[in-house]
């Protein structure tokens, strides 16, 4: 998904990594809002906390497409 054409109010997945442990990683699901500083931008809200969303971050309109990259990224796939 273009992060470009995420706007407030759509429901995303995203990869995310657990910053306490750097090799777990898990598929979140997440809110795109208003970025609370710049209200012509937005940001991830994700676990209570805004995100800013950078260029090259992954960001996935559904859990099928991020479980995809999951697989992809961390060649692991459930049967």
């Amino acid at each position: 998904m273009d992060n470009k054409h995420v706007k407030a109010g759509d429901q995303v997945y995203v990869i995310y990594r657990n910053p306490h442990t750097p090799n777990v990683a898990n598929i979140e699901q997440a809110e795109i809002v208003e970025h609370p500083e710049n209200n012509n931008d937005v940001a991830l809200f994700l676990h209570e906390s805004f995100h800013l969303i950078d260029e090259d971050d992954a960001v996935y309109p559904t859990y099928e497409e991020a479980e995809k990259a999951f697989n992809n990224i961390f060649d692991y796939e459930q049967d």
